[in-house]
């Protein structure tokens, strides 16, 4: 498996980010995804760690569609490559309706036709083609004086990965992705992820061999098996608020992945205590079991195991989130996830 690290710099010390990032690339972390969310923008933060980093592949994850233009995704993401030596792929999310009408203030109807549009644009951008595109969402040039343009930038080859959850998204990131960001992943039921994105596979002719499976979990080691409860206590209310308060008041994509993984109930029950205001009650409802399904958490051979796991079940990258308090803290977790994988 590669290995891959996920950050976002809102909040944070810069100097201590960065610090993160390249020591990483020392330990032989194969790859880094920049979060963008509702704090720091990607690119920036992509930009600067291009000139800081010398082998690490570096990541939008994400970008989100309704911030830019298709056009202005594929600028940035071409600048990018060319200032990085070619080490940088373009992950894509449609985000959700909270984000994207309730801070940005543009429409969320109909991501899979916008997300689809978006990708076939980029590929023009990419190919230093004349950009002419006439969709639903999309109509590049506009009619009237204008003609078609191709940017400046020269042609260079960018990935697309998608970061999606939901069916139908997941046909399209099969059909049309070289790689699949995922998350709220439950290896005993990626069949509901898998079924979808096979599907799209199938319909471009091609192979799950052919799609990079990149999943993410925090991942944190207990040397002592007594301590593991008091771990998976600390993280119960993170998981209650994916499950009951990411989103919109109807739309939550995280709760409904975890539904078709087989925890519908439980993720109902805590969705509503959420939604009623009642964290606490929320948390109390997630179960060990939860924790553990979508998490890299134990002791080393619990780990070990379960990174065996996410191997045999398809996952090609795997986006380690190490638990820390302190930046050698964080490493000193990393390093040791890292030496697991290599002994898998």
């Amino acid at each position: 498996m590669r290995t891959a690290t996920t950050i976002e710099g809102s909040g944070g010390d810069w100097r201590e980010i960065v610090e993160y990032v390249r020591e990483a690339e020392k330990l032989g972390l194969d790859m880094c995804w920049v979060a963008e969310a509702w704090g720091s923008d990607a690119p920036s933060t992509l930009g600067y760690l291009a000139a800081r980093t010398d082998t690490i592949l570096l990541g939008s994850g994400i970008m989100q569609l309704g911030t830019r233009t298709p056009v202005a995704i594929g600028q940035a993401a071409m600048t990018l490559a060319h200032l990085s030596g070619g080490r940088f792929h373009l992950g894509l999310g449609a985000s959700g309706p909270q984000v994207i009408e309730g801070l940005h203030g543009v429409d969320f109807a109909r991501p899979l036709g916008r997300m689809r549009e978006t990708a076939q644009v980029l590929r023009q951008v990419f190919s230093g083609e004349k950009i002419s595109h006439s969709g639903e969402h999309f109509t590049i040039p506009r009619p009237g004086e204008s003609r078609p343009m191709r940017v400046s930038i020269p042609p260079v080859d960018v990935p697309i990965h998608l970061a999606t959850l939901s069916p139908k998204m997941l046909e399209l990131t099969g059909e049309i992705a070289d790689g699949w960001l995922g998350t709220s992943f439950v290896p005993e039921g990626a069949d509901a992820y898998f079924e979808h994105l096979d599907s799209g596979l199938a319909r471009a002719g091609r192979t799950r061999a052919e799609l990079d499976i990149c999943q993410g979990a925090e991942v944190a080691f207990v040397d002592d098996p007594d301590e593991l409860s008091g771990v998976l206590a600390s993280r119960k209310k993170e998981l209650a608020f994916s499950l009951g308060g990411m989103g919109s008041a109807k739309t939550n994509f995280y709760n409904r992945a975890y539904s078709r993984q087989g925890w519908q109930d439980p993720a109902a029950a805590v969705r509503e205590r959420w939604q009623a205001g009642d964290r606490e009650g929320a948390a109390a409802l997630v179960t060990d079991e939860m924790v553990l399904a979508t998490t890299l958490i134990g002791t080393e051979d619990m780990v070990r195991e379960r990174l065996r796991v996410w191997r045999d079940t398809g996952v090609n990258t795997v986006r380690f989130y190490p638990a820390g308090d302190t930046l050698d803290q964080r490493l000193t977790t990393l390093g040791r996830a890292l030496d697991l994988v290599r002994d898998l």
